[in-house]
């Protein structure tokens, strides 16, 4: 069965297999897009337009010129030596055994650091701090206090300021909200920046993430040092065989 046609360019016969390998070369998220008809024409005209500035170069002598025979002998080198290193580390493959052995020696590169979820009322001085305190024990909402009161820019949200880990906070804050019950309001806390009131709504503690949710990231990690490895080692060997002279000082 003969190829589909779809154009002839400047005596080239251009199959639809040809439209097809070309758009496999496109990044995927581009590949998508090219169940469009409009797309796929889009492509063809590329294809179209690619001949007919070959078929010009041909007969303007381009493809006989000094430029275009060292650029072509540069890009035989190039791929040469792609196409080998590739197959120095392409054969190299993980097992999952040997991906869990990974996880279970390096756990410490999967812990999630415990994290709180806290309000905060800002103020500038503690008697307002106390002031506020006194009218949230009364009844009022917390986050209605903080869009009243607060100096910080998380009075747009009530106080929020979303989960975070030791470290995020000055240390007078951070160890109020890690040490606070959760519900209960805390403070006032003095820092650098003035009276907190402290409100902890949840709290997660530290963890491992599980293997199924780092594997894939575990196996690009493992695989990618063996193939460098790898590729290291059989530069050393090529460099044995065929033989390297470093000059010295020639780089500055």
């Amino acid at each position: 069965m003969s190829e589909k046609i779809l154009a002839v360019a400047a005596g080239h016969e251009i199959t639809e297999q040809e439209l097809n390998n070309l758009i496999r070369n496109y990044p995927p998220e581009q590949q998508i897009y090219m169940s469009d008809p409009r797309a796929k024409q889009q492509v063809l005209d590329q294809l179209i337009a690619f001949h007919l500035f070959y078929k010009m170069a041909v007969e303007e002598g381009i493809t006989e010129s000094q430029e275009y025979q060292e650029l072509v002998a540069k890009v035989k080198v190039e791929l040469a030596s792609h196409m080998a290193a590739t197959s120095v580390v392409e054969s190299i493959q993980v097992t999952e055994a040997e991906e869990k052995e990974y996880y279970e020696k390096h756990m410490e590169q999967f812990q999630e650091k415990a994290q709180v979820r806290a309000r905060h009322i800002l103020v500038d001085t503690r008697q307002q701090a106390e002031s506020v305190s006194q009218e949230l024990e009364q009844g009022l909402d917390f986050a209605e206090a903080a869009e009243k009161y607060s100096t910080c820019p998380s009075r747009e949200k009530g106080g929020d300021l979303g989960y975070f880990t030791r470290g995020q906070m000055v240390p007078e804050f951070e160890k109020a909200a890690f040490e606070g019950e959760i519900g209960k309001l805390i403070g006032p806390v003095e820092t650098q920046f003035g009276c907190h009131l402290i409100l902890v709504e949840d709290k997660k503690e530290g963890s491992v993430k599980p293997f199924d949710q780092v594997q894939e990231q575990i196996h690009q990690q493992v695989i990618q040092t063996r193939q460098q490895a790898a590729y290291d080692e059989k530069v050393k060997e090529l460099e044995a065989a065929y033989g390297v002279e470093r000059k010295q000082g020639v780089i500055d």
